[in-house]
């Protein structure tokens, strides 16, 4: 709706390419202070990553090559792993993480009437979601990897009109996944959305008292320190939970615009920004080079854009 909103885009399907640098999970090995789930983590890359298939196709430089090595969060969407076949998925990622000794994110990303029908609109239906999530769950295992839930979905759910059916539908996604060895995380905004009082009642609503916490700049450019603020703010009003910081583009902070604007930067590398207070660690969330949706020349939602990655490594120094 407005510039201040965040968009969660739509992750499109990606193709495994077994070639050497993707023929196993890589991962960067990465150490963060005690206290949370990223001791001394290997965090897990994705070897189906967009980046990684743009590297096998042999159409990117060394720029591409070094975001398709940078750990970044596998987004589980129903259009693309639905029903039946998300297990299966989920199962082959945690068993990959697990013979390298790394930790996967994965985002549950299929709430009913997801992006209230906007650029990363679809979804299930309200009957579906929960079985599509309890198989997400059931297959989890042991491994203690990180889940985040629902990117936008509280802070939209006004805007939506269906306030209720929003919350009660990560409510439940909250719980089913509470209930597994995973470290869970419900998105909670950024700083420049709800207030940290408002965000509060909804995160309490949904259950944040029975996971580690809740994930903040998902896919959106806010400057870590205004996240982090925000962050303890939040955290002091819902018990002190924790929180992740999505840093994948936030290196030259936001200019207002949430949906494909330029002029912005690679953030910090997962977990280089030093932990305190309730951050567990920054992580990115969102696939740098992957579209917001049809908006400042860019592709649909989700799509791969190599002009969008070489602009944000650019502008990062890289």
């Amino acid at each position: 709706m407005g510039a201040v909103r965040s968009r969660a885009a739509l992750v499109v399907a990606s193709v495994f390419v077994p070639v050497l640098v993707v023929a196993a999970g890589l991962v960067m090995i990465v150490t963060a202070q005690t206290g949370g789930p990223f001791d001394s983590a290997r965090l897990y890359v994705n070897p189906e990553s967009q980046a990684v298939e743009a590297v096998a196709s042999g159409s990117a430089g060394a720029t591409i090559e070094r975001v398709a090595s940078t750990p970044t969060a596998i987004w589980l969407t129903p259009e693309e792993y639905g029903p039946g076949e998300v297990g299966g998925y989920v199962r082959s990622v945690v068993a990959d993480a697990a013979s390298t000794g790394s930790v996967a994110t994965f985002v549950v990303y299929g709430i009913p009437n997801r992006d209230c029908g906007n650029f990363s609109a679809g979804g299930l239906s309200a009957s579906t979601y929960p079985t599509w999530v309890e198989e997400i769950a059931s297959s989890l295992g042991e491994q203690k990897n990180v889940v985040l839930v629902e990117p936008d979905a509280l802070s939209l759910a006004i805007e939506c009109e269906d306030e209720d059916v929003q919350v009660d539908a990560v409510a439940e996604a909250v719980s089913r996944l509470a209930a597994t060895s995973a470290w869970v995380y419900v998105d909670g905004g950024h700083s420049d959305w709800r207030s940290p009082t408002d965000m509060a009642a909804l995160l309490e609503r949904v259950g944040i008292d029975g996971i580690r916490g809740f994930s903040t700049n998902v896919s959106n450019f806010n400057a870590t320190a205004d996240e982090m603020a925000y962050g303890e703010e939040l955290s002091a009003l819902v018990g002190g939970a924790h929180y992740v910081v999505d840093t994948s583009r936030n290196g030259a902070g936001s200019n207002g615009d949430w949906c494909n604007p330029s002029g912005r930067a690679l953030g910090d590398a997962p977990l280089s920004v030093p932990r305190s207070g309730a951050l567990d660690g920054n992580l990115w969330i969102k696939a740098p080079g992957e579209s917001d949706g049809t908006c400042n020349g860019g592709p649909p939602a989700g799509e791969w854009w190599p002009a969008a990655i070489e602009e944000l490594a650019r502008n990062a120094g890289w």
